[in-house]
């Protein structure tokens, strides 16, 4: 293998998984807002022992989820000298502003929640966990902006020294690659964090041996976890659809079957000179597989929202199947994200920044051998974490819920009518 197919091999690993954290951290903190947000409101005490029990799982996934951060941070400085040299005035200042978001507002936000439980007033502490809600949103936007600029540069100008400058960053912002692709992207991490809060609460609700207290708990968990994750996944397909049009024109080989994109070779290359404008076959087997299994979410979460009147996929022994399939749904929507990612970044080669900069040029003068040790390295820290990560996950589902953040469970009292309807 050549450096470039090494630092693509690395870069595309590390990425790949990373975002399995991020799906998952950006789509739970929005649930825990909820959660928290009835607490406040109703003042009914499972709604806070709701907050403080997925809380944990979100802030275990969260401070992993920054090591895999940092490591993509080394590789674009170490192996992509060529995208940073050439538009790193354009690329780097989104991402500047990604990192004061998320490594400073929201960090300390999130620990101004974990450690308020108790010691602030209600409002204000349900004002931090919104905070951190809006400030990874805002996280995942700056990402965004710097990626669609990937997809589609606009907004700069090319200086004497032919080094790209930014010209004009509203231009950034109403990027025609950004908007529908950041809904798309938002509504996938929805998907992951409903489905995971749905399949942990049947899992934990098949257990016979749940007090009374955690069996409401989880009971309303699984309703909210299957609404939240059929409205992600309406949208995820909603604005997935929507981008069609933009690629289709933007960038045509990406969607194009094989036979269409031999016959769109000729106009590329005399668009952009000589080159290799087809992209892999993967990247349409991916796009397909994608779609396919956000109809089918789409479907079985519509049907596991159906089973929720009167608790039949609770009570009914029938129904018993859907919640075991809840369960195994768990990584599937993560999964499937990581198979947009690759469709979104795959399918734009040769490009590094479409039509600017080709990807053989953007990879740092490096040989293969010391590429080849680095893949091997960073490829075992991020494998690692992932395993660390979900491992930590599963320890903390298991636990009966109770004593997060040193809080103590007041005694709660459960309408029983409520409880049947």
């Amino acid at each position: 293998m050549s450096a470039l197919e090494y630092a693509r091999l690395q870069f595309g690993l590390t990425a790949s998984l990373h975002f399995t954290f991020v799906a998952i951290t950006l789509g739970l903190v929005f649930l825990v807002a909820v959660m928290q947000t009835r607490f406040t409101t109703t003042g009914r005490e499972v709604y806070g022992r709701m907050a403080r029990f997925w809380g944990r799982l979100y802030v275990i996934n969260y401070a992993v989820g920054i090591a895999t951060g940092l490591v993509m941070e080394f590789e674009i400085g170490l192996n992509w000298a060529g995208l940073s040299k050439l538009t790193g005035d354009v690329f780097g200042a989104p991402l500047a502003l990604e990192t004061l978001v998320a490594f400073v507002l929201e960090s300390t936000l999130l620990g101004l929640w974990i450690f308020g439980w108790g010691r602030l007033g209600k409002r204000l502490h349900l004002g931090l966990i919104w905070g951190v809600a809006v400030t990874a949103l805002l996280s995942a936007f700056w990402v965004m902006v710097s990626n669609a600029f990937l997809q589609h540069p606009v907004g700069y100008r090319i200086d004497d020294t032919g080094t790209v400058r930014l010209a004009s960053f509203g231009a950034l912002l109403t990027n025609s690659a950004l908007w529908f692709a950041l809904t798309h992207v938002v509504a996938a991490t929805l998907v992951a964090g409903g489905v995971l809060v749905a399949g942990v609460s049947a899992w934990r609700l098949r257990r016979r041996s749940l007090a009374e207290e955690d069996h409401e708990l989880f009971r309303r968990s699984l309703r909210l976890g299957i609404r939240v994750g059929l409205v992600g996944t309406f949208l995820v397909i909603g604005f997935g659809y929507a981008q069609f049009g933009w690629i289709d024109e933007n960038q045509p080989m990406k969607m194009a079957g094989r036979q269409a994109a031999v016959e769109r070779q000729a106009e590329m290359i005399q668009r952009w000179g000589p080159g290799d404008y087809i992209v892999s076959d993967h990247v349409r087997t991916a796009l397909d597989s994608m779609i396919g299994v956000a109809n089918l979410l789409f479907l079985v979460l519509f049907v596991a929202w159906v089973l929720t009147y009167r608790d039949a996929l609770i009570r009914k022994r029938w129904a018993r199947p859907m919640s075991w399939l809840l369960t195994l749904l768990i990584p599937v929507p993560v999964l499937t994200a990581v198979l947009g990612w690759f469709v979104r970044e795959e399918g734009r080669q040769p490009w590094a920044v479409y039509g600017l900069l080709r990807t053989a040029d953007a990879v740092s003068p490096m040989s293969a051998g010391a590429l080849r040790g680095s893949t091997f390295g960073f490829s075992v820290l991020i494998v690692g974490l992932v395993l660390v990560d979900w491992w930590l996950l599963a320890r903390a589902a298991a636990r009966k819920p109770g004593g997060e953040f040193g809080q103590e469970d007041e005694p709660v009292r459960i309408d029983r009518q409520e409880v049947s309807v």
